[in-house]
């Protein structure tokens, strides 16, 4: 089958668009230190029932310790790691800065899978992936219409603590999409892509149970779990996210490089675009449509034959 690679990578890029709506409703609710500690907790379910239902087990013993390694790691350094990195950077950066400096994972992982698993570009994907890139930005960076009055017209002051956060957040998601690929590669082929993220989900999840434990957050838990909506928003986010989604990406890099993938799995922002139209009744300007059609340009450079 021609760019399933690729089919998988945008299917990934709509499962996230959606969860990421999901995750915003019930976050406004509970806040997002509950959110993000009990989408792990809902992936780690479903992960155990798919695997007893296919194998009568409910973690994979059946991998080697080599890969149990590596995917454990990628989970702590993608999942935990990464994500924490990321949402003190929005804090102190703001969306649009923190958001660009993350998606700049595409071409890390493409330098990171170059040097460690011999992976190799041509011309056209590199240039691709500075297309693509560049039409992301032109969406992230796109100015509020509102004047500087207004909230949405501040400057977020970038600070060197900011930007830290921000390259710990873009390090974070390309090494662990970079340690994932290695992880499931084995002499007897590709392991299972949904398993592995079973792996990755059950060290991370580990780590925010310790991190949670240390700085005294579990009240955050207690309290949201008495808000149903919030637990449906979050169960539902669960599914398209940490476990479908992120079980596709890890299958699209069976097909793809790890630049490849991770610039695809970058157009999140272009893609939120019709539900910041249709659902939040945002305004969206020429601009960030221009920045789209960009970013599409790059895809279609990044599978040129």
């Amino acid at each position: 089958m021609p760019f399933i690679g690729e089919t998988f990578a945008i299917a990934t890029v709509l499962c996230w668009t959606v969860s990421v709506q999901f995750f915003g409703a019930a976050s406004k609710r509970v806040g997002s230190t509950a959110v993000n500690i009990f989408r792990l907790l809902v992936a780690l379910i479903l992960f155990s029932v798919l695997l007893a239902i296919r194998e009568g087990a409910l973690v994979p013993l059946h991998f080697p310790l080599q890969a149990w390694l590596l995917l454990g790691l990628s989970g702590v350094v993608g999942f935990f790691i990464g994500d924490i990195f990321l949402f003190k950077a929005l804090v102190e950066l703001g969306p649009r800065l923190a958001t660009l400096l993350h998606s700049l994972a595409a071409p890390a992982a493409a330098v990171i899978g170059w040097l460690f698993l011999s992976e190799s570009y041509g011309l056209w994907q590199w240039l691709g992936i500075g297309v693509t890139l560049s039409g992301v930005a032109m969406v992230i960076l796109e100015r509020s219409p509102q004047g500087g009055g207004g909230k949405a017209g501040r400057v977020t002051k970038v600070t060197v603590k900011g930007l830290l956060f921000g390259l710990g957040a873009m390090l974070g998601q390309a090494g662990g999409l970079v340690l994932s690929k290695a992880g499931m590669q084995t002499e007897s082929g590709y392991l299972d892509a949904f398993s592995a993220t079973q792996i990755r989900a059950i060290a991370a999840f580990a780590c925010f149970v310790v991190f949670f434990t240390v700085t005294g957050r579990w009240g955050y838990v207690g309290r949201a779990l008495k808000n149903t909506r919030a637990l449906a928003y979050t169960t539902a986010g669960a599914c398209l996210g940490p476990f479908l989604g992120v079980s596709l990406a890890l299958l699209s890099l069976h097909y793809l490089n790890t630049g490849v993938a991770s610039t695809i799995l970058s157009l999140v922002p272009i893609t939120i675009i019709p539900f910041a139209i249709f659902i939040h009744k945002e305004h969206v300007s020429v601009r960030a449509v221009t920045g789209a059609l960009v970013a599409v340009f790059g895809i279609y450079l990044l599978v040129y034959p």
